[in-house]
């Protein structure tokens, strides 16, 4: 069984990874860390208790620093747990980054469950691959492992349940505002969740009926605005 870390500081999304997590066979939920303080936290308590955590699923935007930052603290531990980013960040500098401070794969927000079991189920076979128990790998062993890796599916899987009613509340809101919008704010004028707006905003930008704009603040955390896009006008 491997134990998993879940850090991501929306509670509603964590919960939502939780139960994905759960369902998958061969793994389970350690806890789950909103602060990268935590984080670090409950991976070394973990691994002093000899029952280390195998796998973090690990967000890049956090309130108290920066994804990244943590992905090198983490692998700096012995033993160090494998980490798989689970972002909205989309940033080529920041997918190049996250893989050289040791990001083994990258998952984009929002996805199905789908996806999740697929990239874990990828996971899986890695590890077996390598043989875990301290015991020397061949060049064919570590061959096969990196090759499952490069054949994981990358592709960002849009949500289920999209109501066309919704989608259009939403895309309008954004067409019809004068600056670039949030979720936060698109949920507020629409009087959806925050979690439901997003949703709805990343399928309307990944149908390139929205653009996105993200920035960055000082720990890292982005924030993503929505624009109407101008191949839709």
């Amino acid at each position: 069984m491997i134990r998993v870390l879940i850090v991501e500081d929306e509670p509603l999304i964590a919960e939502a990874h939780r139960s994905y997590v759960g369902r998958i066979e061969g793994f389970s939920v350690h806890s789950v860390a909103h602060t990268a303080t935590a984080a670090m936290r409950a991976v070394a308590d973990a691994a002093a208790s000899g029952d280390p955590i195998g796998l973090v699923l690990l967000d890049i935007g956090l309130p108290d620093a920066s994804g990244l930052d943590l992905a090198s603290a983490l692998s700096s531990l012995r033993p160090s747990p494998d980490i798989i980013a689970v972002t909205s960040a989309r940033d080529l500098d920041v997918v190049r980054t996250a893989v050289t401070r040791g990001v083994l794969l990258y998952l984009l927000k929002p996805f199905t469950f789908a996806a999740l079991r697929d990239k874990l189920g990828h996971y899986r076979e890695f590890r077996a691959a390598l043989r875990e128990g301290g015991t020397a790998a061949s060049q064919r062993d570590i061959d096969r492992a990196m090759a499952v890796l490069r054949t994981a599916d990358l592709r960002a899987s849009a949500p289920k349940g999209i109501a066309p009613r919704t989608a259009d509340l939403i895309g309008a809101c954004v067409r019809d505002a004068d600056r670039p919008l949030t979720a936060a704010e698109v949920a507020a004028a629409v009087g959806v969740s925050r979690v439901t707006a997003w949703r709805y905003l990343e399928q309307l930008a990944d149908d390139s009926v929205l653009t996105r704009e993200t920035t960055y603040g000082r720990t890292g955390r982005p924030q993503v605005r929505y624009t109407w896009s101008a191949a839709s006008r």
